[in-house]
């Protein structure tokens, strides 16, 4: 379990590694087709529907390569 969390915790550092130093690389994220974006004067809604698809989906072939 040591090991599982230290990976883990490489993974999100190397993450916001990225985002840190190269914003635009993830500028597509929450702009997908499906994702719903709506702003009125004083409200935003925002529901990422296909960005957390694809996430899940991404996390789901992850987990499975390693069990």
């Amino acid at each position: 379990m040591a090991r599982g969390l230290m990976m883990l915790g490489l993974l999100i550092f190397v993450l916001g590694a990225l985002l840190y130093f190269f914003p635009q690389a993830f500028a597509w994220f929450g702009r997908l087709p499906g994702d719903i974006n709506i702003q009125n004067e004083n409200t935003r809604v925002f529901i990422p529907i296909t960005s957390m698809i694809l996430v899940s989906l991404l996390l789901s072939l992850i987990l499975n390569l390693f069990r």
